[in-house]
């Protein structure tokens, strides 16, 4: 199964808000015909209406690809309205957080080709990174198409076993969150020392993304670019012996951070 093959069979987007919405265009640009998509969904945008895809139609009988991206709280109610597509020919790939592959299995049958993905919101700037798992009826061509798919909204990268899908979940979905507190309280802390908040929020946006940018880019890890910025006894020495306090700084408030996070994830796939 290739992209010519969801161009000619169709694919069925259940659910398009942002997340969604950021994979259309995606494909979109990528040169995937508005008629060969389907979109399923109670709210669409004007934006969604306007690209040309069929909304809220009668679905093919064969989709090649059913993509569901509602609200893990909307699953219960949308998924089996995907039955008849189940135990086919049709790869499906759920973007839902919290809801494993078995879920999909006892819905739709057991012998669906399930592929279960982790993007994160940066995926709305094109800048996201999915994590993919499948089932034992995914083959590797089947892989490789929903590489090719996730990849309109960032990087893709495969896992071993579904269990680690939590901890990708503590690291890289709920993580951009924990960067958007960062460079909140990153600004606070600027204009606690006499900056104009405006100002102490945009140096503490341009650092933050600077800074992952270059950290993306460098040949150097990470580690090694923190040696690099930081002179003996300097400021940024100064800071760093603050932050890297093994009791109280980064490494222990990290640590409970995506540990409280990835526990979550396994409460809320237990159901």
């Amino acid at each position: 199964m290739n992209m010519d093959d969801v161009a000619r069979r169709g694919l069925v987007l259940l659910g398009c808000g942002k997340m969604g919405s950021a994979m259309l265009a995606g494909w979109l640009k990528g040169g995937l015909p508005a008629a060969s998509v389907w979109i399923i969904d109670p709210f669409p945008s004007d934006w969604v209406k306007a690209q040309g895809c069929h909304v809220n139609a009668d679905l093919p009988t064969d989709p090649a690809i059913a993509l569901i991206a509602v609200k893990p709280q909307m699953m219960g109610e949308a998924l089996p309205a995907m039955q008849a597509l189940g135990n086919g020919g049709t790869l499906f790939v759920s973007v839902a957080a919290g809801t494993p592959i078995a879920r999909f299995e006892e819905v739709l049958g057991q012998e669906t080709p399930v592929i279960r993905a982790m993007p994160n919101t940066p995926a709305a700037v094109g800048r996201g990174i999915t994590a993919i798992i499948g089932n034992a009826h995914v083959d590797e061509a089947a892989l490789a198409l929903a590489e090719e798919l996730l990849s309109a909204v960032g990087q893709v990268v495969r896992l071993e076993a579904e269990a680690q899908m939590d901890a990708v979940t503590g690291v890289s979905g709920s993580g951009p969150a924990y960067v958007f507190h960062l460079i909140e309280t990153l600004a606070a802390a600027g204009a606690a020392q006499g900056l104009p908040p405006e100002l102490a929020m945009q140096l503490a946006k341009a650092t933050v993304a600077g800074a992952g940018a270059l950290a993306e880019q460098a040949e150097e890890d990470p580690a090694q670019l923190r040696v690099n910025v930081t002179s003996p006894n300097g400021t940024t020495q100064a800071a760093l012996e603050v932050l890297m306090n093994e009791a109280d700084g980064f490494p222990a408030l990290l640590t409970r951070a995506v540990a409280a996070a990835t526990e979550r994830s396994k409460e809320l796939s237990r159901g």
